[in-house]
C-alpha cells in the first residue's frame, strides 16, 4: 500500500512538472505585441472526426478519438510583421480540389499582405485573428493563446471544412549565419 502511494505521488509530481508554463508571461507578451512568434502544432482535430476515424482505424497503431498526434512533426505557423507562413497538414473534407502538384496538400502558404489583430482576454491570454489577402484560398485563422503559452489555432476556409490545431507559442529560432 505504501509503494502504491509513492508511485501515485511520483506520477502526480511528473504530471505537474509537465504542465508547467511553456513560455513565461513577459516573453509571451513581448512576442505577441511585436508580432514575431511561431505556433508549433502538437495535434490536429478535424471537424469531421467520424469520417477520419473510419479511415484511420485501418492504420496500424491508431488509438482512435479523432485527435491526430503531430508532436513528432514540424508543422508550424510563423508570424512576423511582414509575413505569415503556414506549413500545416489538413485532414477533412475539401469542397474544391487542389489541381496541380499532388504533394501540395495541406494548409501551405506564404502571405506578405495580411490582416493581424490581437486582443487580450480577461484571463490574461490573447485572441489573435489573421486573414491573408494574397493567397489562393480564403483562409481565416483564429489563434487563442493562454497566458502560459498554450494555443489553439482554428483554420476556416471557403474550400475546406474547418480544422483545429493544438500547440504552443514560441519565440522564433534565430538562424545562424556562416
Amino acid at each position: 500500500m505504501k509503494t502504491l502511494k509513492n508511485i501515485l505521488l511520483l506520477v502526480l509530481l511528473f504530471s505537474a512538472t509537465r504542465l508547467s508554463a511553456q513560455t513565461d508571461q513577459a516573453t509571451l507578451t513581448k512576442i505577441i505585441t511585436a508580432q514575431n512568434f511561431v505556433f508549433a502544432a502538437n495535434s490536429a482535430n478535424p471537424l469531421n472526426s467520424a469520417d477520419i476515424d473510419r479511415v484511420m482505424r485501418k492504420m496500424p497503431g491508431y488509438t482512435g478519438g479523432g485527435n491526430i498526434n503531430l508532436s513528432t512533426s514540424n508543422y508550424t505557423l510563423s508570424i512576423t510583421p511582414d509575413s505569415l507562413v503556414a506549413y500545416l497538414p489538413y485532414f477533412g473534407r475539401s469542397y474544391t480540389p487542389k489541381m496541380g502538384d499532388p504533394n501540395d496538400s495541406g494548409i501551405k502558404f506564404t502571405s506578405k499582405d495580411f490582416k493581424y489583430k490581437s486582443t487580450q482576454t480577461k484571463k490574461g491570454g490573447w485572441t489573435i485573428t489573421m486573414n491573408p489577402n494574397d493567397v489562393k484560398d480564403n483562409y481565416n485563422l483564429t489563434l487563442s493563446v493562454t497566458k502560459s503559452g498554450y494555443a489553439t489555432l482554428t483554420v476556416t476556409s471557403n474550400s475546406q471544412q474547418a480544422i483545429t490545431f493544438n500547440g504552443t507559442i514560441n519565440e522564433p529560432k534565430i538562424k545562424k549565419t556562416k
